[in-house]
């Protein structure tokens, strides 16, 4: 059987993202190497890379010296709230905005995606007002209703799906008796799961790792999240850098098991709502 010869261009440019695979890899080799060292190993010159003696110790210190566990369960609980909350209020927008003729839907779609440009910093100073008023400062309640009530991205990346849904499904399910409600529900929502997949995983990963706003909303140690968490580990006069990185390591693993598990949602879903509408 005769195997096709590789084109040069393809052999160089899979010799690029190699490459460039490899280099993006060695951050993360370097801090599970330092998460495995000694203390006195990880600024010795020249750097070595392979720890003598392997220390594993780290890890279990790591999550024994400061309530880790409680941070991983105050993390876990937010990003499955935020999460199913965004799903639930992104599609529901994105239905209306891409199925529903109502008087300047397209001006308040255009002005709706125009927040995704505003930065978060800008809007901080009267958000942190707001929670102050509610009485939610220094409780999960700032950093999950903020989250889960709006997404513009999650709604513009529904909005492509919704748009590529043939409009004569809607109307045999109209013509068949079926509400708003039963087809946004029983007919669209199904046809739509690949961006659904790719919101509630871009979703986990942008919550699991936000830091700028639990740093803000909480202070008392027993409500922060895992970031929150292994800031503590930055001391005034010293860092015990081999408990952050193993804590840092121990944090990834959520992160690594949601994009493997997910990675083909989250590039079907990407493309096709760059194709669709």
């Amino acid at each position: 059987m005769k195997t096709k010869a590789l084109h040069p261009s393809t052999i160089a440019l899979h010799a690029v993202l190699i490459i460039g695979a490899c280099m993006m890899g060695l951050p993360f080799l370097w801090m599970l190497l330092s998460a495995l060292k000694d203390l006195s190993q990880v600024f010795v010159v020249p750097p070595k890379w392979i720890p003598e003696p392997f220390v594993w110790s780290n890890f279990k210190d790591s999550l024994t010296a400061l309530p880790f566990g409680r941070a991983y369960l105050n993390s876990f609980y937010i990003n499955v709230i935020v999460v199913v909350s965004q799903l639930v209020t992104c599609s529901m927008a994105a239905y209306a905005f891409a199925k529903i003729k109502f008087p300047f839907r397209e001006p308040l779609f255009v002005l709706f995606l125009a927040t995704m440009m505003v930065p978060g910093q800008v809007t901080i100073i009267p958000l942190y007002l707001m929670m102050k008023n509610f009485g939610w400062l220094d409780s999960h309640q700032s950093i999950i209703v903020p989250a889960a009530l709006l997404n513009a991205f999650g709604v513009f990346l529904l909005r492509q799906f919704f748009k590529g849904i043939p409009k004569e499904m809607e109307e045999a399910a109209i013509v068949d008796g079926a509400n708003r409600f039963t087809i946004y529900t029983r007919i669209m929502l199904p046809l739509v799961k690949p961006a659904l997949s790719a919101l509630g995983i871009f979703t986990f990963l942008g919550m699991w790792n936000n830091f700028f706003y639990p740093l803000i909303f909480l202070n008392s140690p027993e409500q922060f999240t895992v970031p929150m968490m292994l800031n503590l580990y930055r001391g005034m006069y010293a860092t015990d850098w081999t408990l952050m990185m193993a804590g840092a390591t121990i944090a990834l693993l959520p992160v690594l098991v949601v994009y493997m598990i997910g990675q083909r949602y989250i590039i079907e879903g990407v493309t096709l709502s760059g194709i669709k509408g």
